[in-house]
């Protein structure tokens, strides 16, 4: 039972009731009565709803059972003299039943008509978790609309839709991937700050150097931005593959700052890393593979430059979430423990041991638990130690990545979160080496993590709009006749009978109905009119269903779809595998809300369906708390007013991973700088046109434009086109191959 006060004295009741017999309110009586009637003013009104009609009579003496309508009745008490109050039952006329006028017994359901409170920001954020996965760069304003504050907690902030509304003006058009440099600055310095806070604690004896691993994010922009951010910090970069190091080795200019060289690696690339260090560059040679250790010897002989070496180690801690298969003696990468020992001995014997100088260990990325960070520390410690006992001139740890991004604001241990924070991380890290070096009385390491997915996630923001949408057909349904087919009829009775009494088991009875006229239909003995009508009724039952089931605390697993299959499809003007590509190939979760509209309640549940003819181009799971939800809160659309969605903490992996399904190409790109007076376009970086992405599956455009020409020219002599219409068609033809591949809205 649910009271709520809406005045002195005056208060909404919902209850579910039985009413299995005469006299019929006898339930509605003693509930009553159990109330607390001390009200001032002396009279208590319970305004109530009823889901049938009912006729009836009232002996107590004591309450006044009025009908406000055929589905609403008042019940008020008299508190000046309760002993000896009368009551007049006043009822409108009902219709005759088959049972003499008397309602049968059944189950009497009230629905709660509660006043809605105006929806405000605030239930937007808490719907949307905005605070949780947001903080401190992401809010919403008074307008409805998502603000970035780019500096974090600093100060300074932009309107999002506001940002895009401009940049629109400027002739940029959605899809858009926003960048904003101050939030990979800030991600930087906030680092490099909770490891100096950790060191001055535990009264570490030595620095922390990070460094980015470039396969998170290779973009031009993005590579020059951070290495001019991690300067004052010494940040380096760390290289998986030949490229990557090309990169690097040409962007990397801080003194002080690391060269992680990770990944497979042949004669080439190490001779490469190891001539680094004649252009002042740290470079550290990691040894992944047991082939490793010979080829890094020849290249140090042959150059006659001692390297600087490390070893990356299988620990049998166990990782956690999509990537925790990444330790163990079947891991992709790395030494085990026998293998580290064979190199320490290969080494002694070419008088190179003290080359090695690093140990490595990557325990997976995303790591949900603190508890398996503090773990694998313990471990990879240990490892550190005895290889320093063995000889080794040991001098740097890297804990490799895995420092987590809390995608659903949950701040738990669920695969899309962290139960921990930036500053915990750091903690364990400098405590547990600390610990071990310490028991050991040996000197503490340089410490270098690889945290790319912390500094770039949050940096970037998808914005794209909203095409259109297929909705189920909500409408009324109009009585059925009796003469009308079977299955219909047996809908429309079960449309009617829908209360929070039977609502679960009539959803069964509507399915096995829709079922059924299917199966009929497709034997040729339900024709298309009845179907039609079949498929309304049994819409309109689950749009009912529905709202009951909203309104309930918890939803039986046999309703848990009914949202999804309710829901709307929102066409968006994306590629889920261009710019999103880790939603559809791994179920990454992203948020994923409007960025304006957000002063008003979304009344709609939907999926997003991208442009490309693929079933797998949608979006169909969306953060909640430690859980997946199907379908999103979305607005109905506006004619003539563009709605536009957002994802977020999408800066890590996407770009460079996502593929050319369909030919659509990259999404334009800009670069925000906050400034004083607003904000700078630092750069724009166009996204692919159709003659680009035409041409990386070996498509030459003027070939293409020559062909449509002799086309026309030919069905213009066969008079199958006016001249005018074939120039037309050339003028489209070699516009569109200077377009954007995505639509125009």
């Amino acid at each position: 039972m649910y009271i709520s006060g809406v005045g002195a004295g005056l208060f909404n009741l919902s209850a579910s009731l039985k009413f299995l017999g005469e006299p019929a309110p006898t339930n509605l009586l003693n509930l009553v009565q159990n109330l607390n009637l001390n009200a001032n003013p002396p009279k208590l009104a319970l305004n109530c709803q009823l889901s049938i009609e009912f006729s009836t009579t009232s002996t107590n003496g004591i309450f006044a059972i009025n009908y406000v309508s055929t589905s609403k009745f008042e019940v008020s008490r008299n508190m000046s003299s309760p002993a000896t109050a009368t009551s007049d039952i006043e009822s409108q006329p009902s219709q005759p039943t088959a049972n003499n006028g008397k309602v049968p017994a059944t189950d009497l359901t009230t629905d709660t008509e509660q006043p809605r409170k105006p929806w405000t920001i605030e239930d937007s954020e808490k719907l949307y978790r905005i605070q949780g996965w947001g903080e401190p760069y992401f809010s919403i304003n008074a307008a409805g609309h998502v603000t970035v504050s780019p500096k974090g907690d600093r100060g300074g902030s932009l309107d999002l839709y506001e940002l895009v509304e401009s940049l629109k003006q400027r002739n940029l058009a959605l899809p858009l991937l926003v960048r904003f440099s101050d939030i990979l600055e800030d991600r930087i310095e906030r680092l490099n700050s909770c490891f100096a806070r950790a060191i001055a604690r535990y009264n570490y004896k030595n620095v922390y150097r990070g460094v980015f691993p470039v396969k998170c994010n290779q973009q031009r922009h993005l590579i020059e931005n951070l290495v001019r951010f991690g300067e004052p910090h010494h940040f380096g970069l760390e290289a998986g593959s030949k490229p990557e190091l090309m990169i690097a080795l040409a962007l990397l200019r801080t003194p002080g700052a690391l060269l992680i060289c990770n990944g497979y690696k042949d004669r080439e690339y190490i001779e490469t890393a190891v001539l680094a260090q004649r252009l002042g560059q740290t470079s550290v040679i990691v040894l992944e593979q047991v082939e490793e250790v010979q080829l890094a010897i020849a290249a140090s002989k042959s150059l006659g430059i001692k390297p600087i070496l490390g070893v990356r180690a299988k620990l049998t801690t166990k990782g956690v979430g999509r990537w925790g298969g990444s330790t163990g003696d079947r891991a992709k990468f790395g030494l085990t423990i026998p293998e580290i020992i064979q190199a320490v001995k290969e080494l002694e014997k070419a008088g190179m041991l003290d080359c090695l100088q690093l140990l490595h260990f990557h325990i997976g990325s995303q790591i949900s638990s603190i508890s398996v960070i503090k773990e694998a520390i313990r471990e990879a410690s240990h490892i550190y130690v005895e290889l320093a006992k063995l000889g080794a001139n040991m001098n740097y740890l890297d804990v490799g990545g895995g420092l987590g991004v809390d995608y659903d604001g949950s701040k738990t241990n669920f695969h899309a979160s962290k139960n921990y924070n930036m500053q915990n991380y750091a903690n364990d890290v400098v405590a547990g080496i600390k610990d071990a070096c310490d028991e050991r009385k040996l000197p503490v390491p340089i410490i270098i993590s690889e945290s790319g997915r912390a500094i770039a996630s949050h940096q970037s923001v998808l914005i794209f709009d909203v095409l259109g949408t297929s909705d189920v057909l909500r409408e009324t349904p109009e009585p059925v006749s009796e003469d009308a087919h079977q299955i219909p009829r047996n809908l429309y009775e079960i449309y009617q009978s829908i209360g929070l009494d039977n609502y679960q088991e009539v959803y069964h009875d509507a399915i096995q109905f829709k079922d059924e006229a299917i199966s009929l239909f497709n034997l040729g003995y339900l024709g298309i009119v009845e179907r039609a009508k079949t498929e309304q009724l049994y819409w309109a039952c689950c749009e009912k269903i529905q709202a009951i089931a909203r309104q309930k605390e918890y939803v039986p697993d046999d309703l848990e779809d009914l949202e999804k299959v309710m829901a709307s499809i929102y066409y968006i003007n994306l590629s889920v595998f261009r710019s999103a590509p880790d939603c559809w190939a791994i179920n990454q979760l992203f948020p994923i809300m409007p960025i304006n509209r957000l002063d008003e309640e979304p009344t709609q549940r939907g999926i997003l369906a991208d442009l490309t003819c693929d079933s797998d181009g949608k979006l169909d799971q969306f953060i909640d708390l430690r859980d997946v939800k199907s379908v999103l809160e979305l607005h109905a659309l506006k004619p003539g007013e563009p709605y536009y969605l957002a994802l977020f903490l999408g800066g890590a992996y996407q770009e460079i991973m996502g593929n050319l399904h369909n030919l659509f190409g990259d999404a334009n790109v800009v670069h925000i700088q906050l400034t004083p007076s607003g904000y700078n376009i630092e750069h724009v970086v166009k996204g692919d046109t159709m003659k680009e992405v035409l041409g990386y599956v070996q498509y030459d455009a003027e070939s293409l434009v020559e062909s449509i020409r002799l086309q026309t020219e030919e069905a213009f002599q066969k008079n199958k086109i006016t001249l005018a219409e074939s120039q037309l068609l050339l003028q489209n033809y070699e516009r569109s191959l200077s377009r954007y591949t995505y639509l125009q809205s």
